[in-house]
């Protein structure tokens, strides 16, 4: 059987409905899911100090124990677009998946046409997201 790989990215923080939601769909329109994981440095720098409630670690391993997870790729510390565009041909997706209000949606198209792939769109399902839920625990 051919792989049909499918790309998705984030920092999977704090796990719930709408990721568990979004990792199952993106599984959907492939054979192999891989997860770009964003290291702790990248998500302080974008979320602040109190982030992540979970390490690394920690969410590499609950990531790679649900069933429609194939593959967990770890995001070097301080990434640019540079190395996620390497990362992203390295890996050669057939398919990227993003949510609807992914705000660097124009450059994941870019580089899903820099490989050949296709971009999906996966409406974001409504529920409490990994910040609200930290805010709401005192985090």
């Amino acid at each position: 059987m051919t792989k049909n790989i499918v790309l998705i990215g984030g920092c999977f923080d704090i796990l719930h409905i709408g990721h568990i939601k979004f990792l199952k769909k993106s599984k959907s329109f492939g054979n192999y899911l891989v997860v770009l994981l964003e290291p702790d440095e990248n998500i302080k720098k974008t979320k602040g100090d109190k982030r992540p409630i979970f390490k690394l670690k920690e969410r590499k391993e609950t990531l790679e124990s649900l069933k429609f997870v194939n593959k967990v790729v770890i995001v070097p510390k301080y990434a640019n677009h540079e190395t996620y565009d390497r990362l992203v041909s390295k890996i050669k997706p057939n398919i990227i998946a993003i949510t609807e209000d992914d705000p660097i949606k124009d450059k994941k198209s870019i580089q899903a046409k820099s490989v050949g792939a296709k971009l999906k769109i996966v409406k974001k399902y409504k529920s409490l997201s990994s910040t609200k839920i930290s805010n709401f625990l005192g985090f």
